[in-house]
């Protein structure tokens, strides 16, 4: 697990991407503004900043705790994530100044890395900061997909879908990935995709709002925004094709893959025969860590070796209790019962790359086929208990199940990896 979230260190990522470029190392000449956002986004941005030198000029990071860095003409600004807060309002009005700015005819590097969503925002000016917070909150509650999702952030917003790079000239994008699906490493879904264009409509994002049944519910200025953005009273946001977007340029520099590959190098070293599941986890995560399950009651009957499998993806979790969780130890918890009393030594973990799993100090949880019986012996509830309150938190911390990494400032998804013994 450890090696896993090691191999998706964003500095060491960035580095192998410049290097690997021209000459410079970035595959701009000149002088250079930077804009970098999301959880990576400090490191990336010392990366860059070392390389570039005094051809940096000037610049703004916007991270959950960007490193204590000074340099002339860079701003450093804490912003939030799952949600946006005055800090990321603030880093987006200064991305879309130097963006926008007539005398630049330099180019502009744009970092993104999971959270860039969050961490650089500004609403569109008829939605109030704390409307579109309220609607993007009932999404996440509901368990709504990340590419309906971020339709709806980018047709609340004047800098997503595009909109930070309509007036920019020549832009580079360097991005750690942390999207799975339905597109993997989607562009257009990294960040609500700010540099690129944006194949989403109004329709979509409303789309997704009926989807999640929470229409009724969003704020009034939320509804009339899109709404009449679909019935075309409202600017599109920039399409594919727009010659606007023409000098943007946009490069994955690291994404789950890297991550499992990680994974899989320690095991190798330990001895283990390794499985891959290259197809990445997703949906609800109680109902993803079914198949998941017979999976590995399917390894346990082929071989007796000992056997590491390693997987990725992202789940979501549809909340209807009031219990503490994120969708990783609820993918371990709907695993418990399944894994209880197997004929053979099975350990499960599954955990963040960012370290954070919802709204909690834990990254995931670890479940083997004792789990339930030593949850018996500790007076716990059945593991279906605490499913019904969504809340796989108290089971895992009643057992010493937690894992906690503390935010490892990167995110490549989830990553699951299981030991028979």
């Amino acid at each position: 697990m450890y090696a896993g979230i090691a191999a998706a260190d964003a500095a060491r990522l960035l580095t192998t991407a410049l290097e690997a470029h021209d000459e410079q190392g970035l595959g701009v000449t000149g002088e250079v503004d930077l804009i970098a956002a999301g959880k990576a986004a400090g490191f990336m941005a010392q990366v860059a900043a070392r390389r570039l030198g005094a051809r940096l000029r000037r610049g703004v990071v916007t991270a959950a705790a960007p490193p204590n860095e000074s340099r002339r003409g860079v701003r450093w600004i804490e912003a939030a994530h799952p949600l946006p807060d005055a800090g990321s309002l603030s880093a987006g009005r200064f991305a879309l100044d130097l963006a926008a700015r007539p005398e630049r005819r330099h180019a502009l590097l744009v970092l993104l890395s999971g959270g860039a969503s969050s961490m650089l925002a500004v609403p569109a000016s008829d939605v109030p900061l704390g409307d579109k917070l309220d609607a993007v909150a009932l999404l996440l509650r509901a368990g709504t997909p990340i590419d309906r999702l971020n339709a709806v952030r980018k047709h609340l917003s004047a800098i997503k879908g595009g909109q930070l790079a309509r007036d920019a000239g020549r832009v580079l994008t360097y991005a750690v990935s942390d999207v799975v699906a339905p597109v993997e490493n989607d562009p257009s879904v990294i960040g609500s995709g700010p540099t690129v264009p944006d194949a989403t409509t109004f329709a979509d994002a409303c789309g997704a709002l009926e989807a999640a049944g929470v229409v009724a519910r969003c704020p009034r200025s939320v509804r009339a925004h899109l709404e009449a953005g679909r019935r075309g009273a409202r600017d599109e946001t920039p399409k594919p094709g727009d010659p606007r977007l023409a000098g943007s340029v946009f490069r994955i520099v690291g994404s789950r893959h890297d991550a499992m590959q990680g994974a899989v190098a320690a095991a190798v070293r330990r001895g283990y025969l390794t499985v891959t599941v290259h197809e990445p986890i997703t949906g609800e995560a109680r109902m993803a860590a079914q198949p998941y399950a017979c999976r590995v009651e399917a390894l346990s009957r082929i071989t007796s070796r000992p056997v590491c499998l390693v997987s990725t993806g992202e789940t979501t979790v549809r909340v209807v209790g009031d219990g503490r969780g994120g969708r990783n130890q609820e993918f371990a918890l709907a695993l418990a019962s399944r894994l209880d009393g197997m004929d053979r030594d099975v350990t499960v973990a599954s955990a963040g790359t960012d370290g954070i799993d919802g709204p909690t100090d834990a990254a995931g949880a670890i479940v083997d086929r004792e789990t339930v019986h030593r949850a018996r012996s500790a007076g716990l509830e059945p593991p279906a208990t605490y499913l019904m309150r969504n809340d796989a938190y108290s089971f895992f911390e009643g057992l010493g199940d937690l894992i906690r990494t503390g935010p490892t400032v990167t995110n490549v998804g989830d990553l699951q990896v299981a030991i028979l013994g």
